[in-house]
């Protein structure tokens, strides 16, 4: 039997207390079949029916609508990342800081999220150092209990003290993803304003001064370096981590493995570069 229907389901917080929200079009049957449900309540500003959050809730919900209705849990479930990251996971330059006495930490529960989400560790930095100037702003108050005023105020002291587009949304990251993700309260601070993104033209080297610079370079080496860089667009951590087997000649393209938001892809190879290669390797068997 095909289901044309679907409900929704997601995270509500609603007096202080964790609870599963039920988003559907009116529908005659779902509205009768959703007050089966026990302790379901309408909630005016969510405008939807929502129940307690937990295991048997969730149970009955699937049980209920089986064969009714499609349950929809994209926005309910946490996914982690599909592939995990090359690096250690580490946090010893946390541990060996000198902070002082009155210095409000960023929570266990946090780093172990991080960890837990495989976030690489240049981002975890970045998150901690940001979350913790946040939750130092409000230093006398439980972090737990703030809103999205207090939020707002704490980003507009941000604003005025000159603070770049690129550190407040990154504040905005760090403190979402503590309301969000560890305390999976998803539903608090959707509404957070964030920078305008700035809109500049990059510095772009032109044709001949690429060209002036590879025909420069010291050694074969180095003139792949600057060729891998340029043509194919590499980063540089994905230059680090290229290896030999990453070059398919048959298909003239490079497979870029574990990039950028921990993805990855294919990048076309010239065939400048890949003879450079090849010159490089054959070098490196003479000896």
């Amino acid at each position: 039997m095909q289901l044309n229907k679907s409900i929704t389901i997601k995270h509500l917080l609603i007096d202080n207390k964790k609870c599963i929200g039920l988003h559907f079009y009116a529908n005659k049957i779902l509205n009768a079949l959703i007050k089966e449900l026990k302790g379901v309540a309408w909630n005016e500003e969510f405008n939807m029916y929502y129940i307690p959050n937990n295991k048997q809730n969730l149970d009955n919900i699937y049980n209920l609508f089986r064969g009714v209705a499609w349950i929809n849990s994209k926005y309910f479930f946490q996914h982690s990342r599909s592939k995990e990251l090359s690096e250690t996971f580490d946090i010893s330059w946390y541990r060996k800081r000198l902070k002082h006495s009155n210095f409000k930490l960023c929570p266990e529960s946090y780093l172990q999220k991080l960890e837990l989400k495989k976030y690489a560790n240049s981002t975890v930095k970045s998150y901690v150092s940001c979350f913790e100037d946040f939750i130092n702003y409000y230093h006398d108050k439980i972090i737990d209990n703030l809103n999205e005023n207090d939020i707002r105020y704490y980003l507009q002291w941000l604003v005025q003290n000159n603070r770049s587009n690129a550190y407040i949304n990154q504040a905005v990251n760090s403190i979402k993803f503590y309301y969000e993700i560890v305390l999976r309260m998803p539903n608090r601070f959707y509404n957070i304003e964030r920078p305008r993104k700035e809109k500049k033209l990059p510095i772009v080297l032109s044709k001949e001064n690429v060209k002036k610079i590879i025909e420069h370079t010291n050694n074969i080496k180095h003139r792949c370096i600057v060729s891998l860089l340029y043509s194919a667009g590499l980063r540089r951590s994905e230059l680090l981590n290229l290896k030999l087997t990453d070059i398919d000649s048959s298909r003239m393209l490079i497979h870029i493995k574990d990039g950028k938001g921990n993805k990855d892809r294919y990048t076309l190879l010239s065939k400048n570069t890949l003879n450079d290669l090849r010159r490089t390797e054959l070098k490196n068997k003479q000896y």
